[in-house]
């Protein structure tokens, strides 16, 4: 009889026990599974790997001779540690990263909206203003220039527009010179300072290095209007880029179809460049 009683005290006693560890192995359970769904998010598509998986637990199972709810529950308990430790570091590093992220972006973005407004500063800035002459052509690297060219007409915008363009040209802004001088022979294709306009592109490509675009440029000048104002200008300097490009005999043939095709009908300017052109092309 006091054996029973002894028992059944000891049950009673243990019950309490045994009801608190479940509810306590129930609320790790829940963290468990919370912690392995922030763990997902935190970890995905990075290359560190959460140190304990959503399986994981200890290797020896509650209910076996060397263990018991406790311990297995404190084994649990490590372990979620662990993991949240490793989940905050992870959390820092990305926000560390995303926050690397913002500050480049920020960088570009600054250096973008410098790039616009110089940009937008430089077409806002108004071309020279015409000159109540067309500008004198100044023969690169040389002195002597060519006769002064005829008034302007106040009412002319083809002049207006290849002054502007002479003057980018002379200002040695090449690639704008080439832009406005090309707009302007598009733009009034049968005025006679379309031929002048034609002759200083080609110029202005070999001024800036490109004898073989120059050239082009230069022939078709002269091919597509033989009698236009600078079409012996264009032969002349057709034969300046192909010496550039070292074909110095279809040079030779060039100076020798200008002295042919308009002989003592050349300017002045040309009849004084011509002969130098011959001797450093070895012409014979």
């Amino acid at each position: 009889m006091r054996l029973l009683i002894a028992f059944l005290l000891a049950a009673s006693a243990t019950a309490p026990a045994v009801a608190q560890t479940d509810r306590t192995a129930q609320r790790v359970e829940k963290l468990e599974q919370e912690i392995r769904a922030l763990q997902r998010r935190v970890f995905q598509g990075a290359t560190v790997q959460p140190e304990i998986g959503p399986a994981a637990r200890p290797s020896v199972l509650p209910g076996d001779a060397a263990t018991s709810p406790v311990a297995d529950l404190t084994a649990r308990l490590d372990a979620l540690e662990r993991q949240l430790a490793s989940i905050t570091g992870q959390a820092e590093q990305n926000g560390n990263r995303l926050r690397e992220i913002e500050d480049s972006m920020a960088r570009f973005q600054a250096a973008y909206n410098r790039d616009q407004a110089e940009r937008a500063a430089a077409v806002a800035t108004p071309l020279p203003k015409p000159a109540t002459t067309l500008p004198t052509e100044i023969a690169a690297n040389d002195a002597v220039a060519s006769p002064a060219a005829p008034l302007r007409s106040a009412s002319d915008p083809a002049e207006e527009a290849y002054n502007a363009g002479f003057r980018l040209w002379e200002q040695k802004r090449y690639t704008e010179a080439q832009a406005a001088l090309e707009a302007m022979a598009k733009r009034y294709p049968s005025h006679r300072l379309t031929s002048w306009s034609h002759n200083l592109t080609g110029r202005a490509y070999l001024d800036e290095g490109k004898p073989a675009t120059a050239a082009k440029i230069f022939l078709a000048n002269y091919q597509g209007n033989p009698r236009g104002e600078r079409a012996a200008d264009s032969l002349y300097f057709l034969g300046q880029s192909l010496a550039q490009l070292d074909k110095r005999v279809e040079a030779c043939k060039v100076y020798d179809e200008l002295q042919d095709v308009y002989g003592a009908a050349m300017r002045d300017y040309l009849k004084q460049r011509l002969p130098k052109a011959r001797t450093d092309a070895r012409c014979g």
